[in-house]
């Protein structure tokens, strides 16, 4: 196969991963996508390992993985002695980082569900508990 059967235009790879022209462009500008071979009329040329790349960034990106993380990913798959080992540590704090988010929200819902029930829906507003939270100095934690 030669090179013309295999580069990809930037709409090209765009449509096949789902994302925005501009999301690769970024993520070139950061480093997580190596810099696209140019043809003679400037425009950038993509081949199937662009499109491995960027499906890899989007899925950890759905994880919940930040572009550090991934970039940090992104070498740790090319590591043959500690990837493997290193990529489940990172996937174990992306995952205790979540439950603390979890947790947070968690707490969140309770707190406004509380105020929602103690809540009439009518009267006044000077009464409204929900409004008196949020104007309340105390800490209602």
């Amino acid at each position: 196969m030669t090179t013309s059967d295999t580069s990809m235009t930037i709409g090209a790879v765009a449509r096949r991963v789902g994302v925005a022209i501009d999301t690769i462009r970024y993520y070139e500008r950061e480093g997580l996508l190596p810099e696209p071979l140019r043809r003679a009329s400037g425009y950038r040329t993509y081949d199937e390992g662009a499109v491995r790349q960027l499906r890899f960034i989007r899925r950890a990106k759905d994880l919940g993985f930040t572009l550090e993380e991934i970039r940090d990913l992104l070498a740790l798959s090319a590591d043959r002695k500690r990837g493997v080992k290193a990529v489940k540590q990172r996937a174990e704090e992306r995952l205790a980082a979540i439950d603390e988010r979890i947790a947070e929200l968690t707490r969140v819902r309770n707190g406004l569900e509380q105020l929602i029930d103690a809540c009439p829906g009518h009267g006044s507003p000077a009464q409204c508990p929900i409004l008196k939270a949020l104007t309340d100095q105390e800490d209602q934690a």
